[in-house]
């Protein structure tokens, strides 16, 4: 079975961590937890529950994944698989079985987890999220013939193509800029569809208007610059 680590990047998020680290298969070897400058309980939490829990006072989604990616890299034993998963409760965990079978079985590289509208309970994604990912990845099949139908944040890559990647977004730009990178690099991807429900407490982005926009420019930068590079 090969080694397998999850990175969960937490901003206050103290009232669902424990449920998300409590259901993630037990074949996986360690839960990251890195706490985003949270100012609620969600390290103790995330502690309690089990996980190894790095703090990243820098803001930003890519800061705390990128803050996960160097405590991994300073290990002795490196892992085959790198799950990202968000602490809000939002995904299903348990599903994290699906996600890696086709690196498994089919060697892909890439694997994102589809929040397809059959699987989606109601509102658990707001308009501007839906429209926005529709907007990405159809921008995305037409520059550069991609077959991606969302962004979600719940995904498994190999590590050492991770690496190769070379991720360097701080904030709302990371999902789409490992999917622009591994078309570039082209690398073997496929997307597996998840249920998706509605998250506990408040998004901090899709939750309020500045941070919807926001990531709607960073998406969109990101999709135009490898565009016309």
């Amino acid at each position: 079975m090969p080694k397998i680590k999850v990175i969960i990047p937490a901003f206050n998020e103290q009232d669902s961590i424990a449920n998300v680290i409590q259901d993630i298969p037990s074949l996986v070897e360690e839960v990251i937890v890195v706490s985003n400058n949270s100012t609620d309980l969600t390290e103790v939490n995330a502690k309690h529950a089990g996980a190894t829990v790095l703090t990243e006072n820098r803001k930003g989604y890519g800061y705390a994944c990128l803050k996960g990616m160097d405590y991994i890299s300073k290990q002795k034993s490196k892992p085959d698989i790198i799950v990202f998963l968000d602490g809000d409760y939002s995904d299903y965990p348990e599903e994290l079985t699906k996600i890696i079978a086709p690196i498994i079985e089919d060697n892909i590289d890439l694997v994102i987890g589809s929040r397809v509208k059959e699987l989606r309970e109601d509102g658990a994604m707001t308009p501007q999220q839906i429209f926005g990912n529709w907007l990405a990845t159809k921008l995305m099949s037409l520059f550069f013939k991609a077959k991606f139908t969302d962004l979600g944040p719940f995904r498994a890559i190999k590590y050492e193509k991770l690496l190769a990647l070379n991720m360097v977004d701080k904030t709302y730009g990371w999902t789409v800029e490992m999917q622009l990178k591994a078309l570039k690099q082209k690398l073997s991807y496929t997307e597996v569809p998840v249920n998706y429900r509605n998250r506990i407490g408040v998004s901090k982005v899709s939750g309020t208007i500045k941070g919807s926009i926001f990531a709607g420019i960073k998406i969109l930068s990101w999709i135009f610059k490898y565009s016309f590079k």
